[in-house]
């Protein structure tokens, strides 16, 4: 199945319009989300409690047709609660491994930084390699899959500081932030008799999204923004007011998301009639993202 940019940018159009009707007035983090969909990327939700963070992982597990599984992170998890573990069926008398939640599509790792850093580490493994391996035995995971962290910024009591390895799996840092007193009304209006989420069907299938991803790969991007990507990222090493620079994870981090934002404005860019293939892509492939991976850790304080 192969998608033209036009194509791309109509079913990404129809995804955040479905997110619209249970997130209201916050166009751009959905964007973001879905960016990281294309890009098969992960994202970290950084906001206050009650703006939306767990509506919107459902809402676009829902929209994509999706299993969708929350993990709420507490200290006493462990990370077979996480993963799943191998159990012994004394009937068969075989060990029979039984999935955790993690073995799902729209995975929503709520209050992630409440859980020990044993148990966070269980999904560095399944966000780099989208597999688990228990008991030496590999497990693939089903695609698409996405990990979204959700953490509050304002409580740090009693909560484990995601490491720089864990924060480095994720693509993306979105904040939602508070509505207006409008878009707040809105909302109001929206819920008088049901949750929207309630309503709201898959606007596309587990296949056109693969088909998307794959799509994504064959933008081409030129070597001037390459090169500009890779100063981006050799400035953050390279500054003495950075106490850690960016990874190479960090480049085809913003390699990756430039593919995905240009493929979703090719079609605007093109005359009516024209129906333009993803592989010619833009030039300006690439735009400043700093909620990625790059420009982590100041010296003495950490940017969150």
């Amino acid at each position: 199945m192969d998608f033209t940019a036009a194509e791309i940018q109509s079913r990404s159009e129809k995804i955040i319009s479905n997110l619209e009707q249970v997130i209201v007035g916050k166009r751009r983090g959905l964007e973001l989300m879905v960016i990281g969909l294309l890009c098969q990327g992960h994202i970290l939700i950084e906001d206050v409690p009650g703006v939306g963070k767990t509506m919107l992982a459902r809402s676009l597990a829902q929209s994509l047709g999706c299993v969708f599984n929350r993990i709420q992170f507490t200290p006493d998890l462990l990370p077979s609660d996480v993963t799943g573990t191998s159990i012994f069926n004394q009937q068969t008398r075989q060990f029979e491994f039984r999935p955790g939640p993690l073995m799902g599509q729209i995975i929503l790792a709520d209050e992630i930084n409440r859980a020990t850093p044993k148990t966070q580490s269980a999904l560095l493994e399944a966000m780099e390699e989208h597999q688990i391996t228990i008991d030496g035995e590999m497990h693939p995971l089903p695609a698409p899959f996405m990990v979204i962290g959700t953490q509050n910024p304002i409580e740090y009591e009693g909560t484990f500081p995601l490491p720089e390895a864990q924060l480095d799996r994720f693509l993306l840092r979105v904040s939602l932030g508070y509505l207006s007193k409008q878009e707040e009304i809105r909302v109001m209006q929206n819920q008088r008799v049901r949750h929207p989420i309630e309503a709201i069907a898959a606007v596309t299938s587990q296949a056109e999204v693969l088909a998307m991803q794959a799509a994504i790969k064959q933008v081409y991007v030129a070597p001037a923004v390459e090169q500009y990507i890779v100063d981006l990222t050799f400035a953050t090493r390279e500054n003495e007011s950075i106490f850690l620079g960016s990874s190479p994870r960090g480049s085809l981090g913003l390699y990756r998301a430039g593919q995905a934002q240009a493929a979703r404005r090719i079609a605007q860019q093109e005359p009516p009639g024209r129906d333009a293939p993803v592989k010619p892509a833009a030039k300006k492939a690439a735009k400043k993202k700093t909620s990625g991976p790059a420009k982590r850790v100041k010296r003495g304080k950490r940017t969150r």
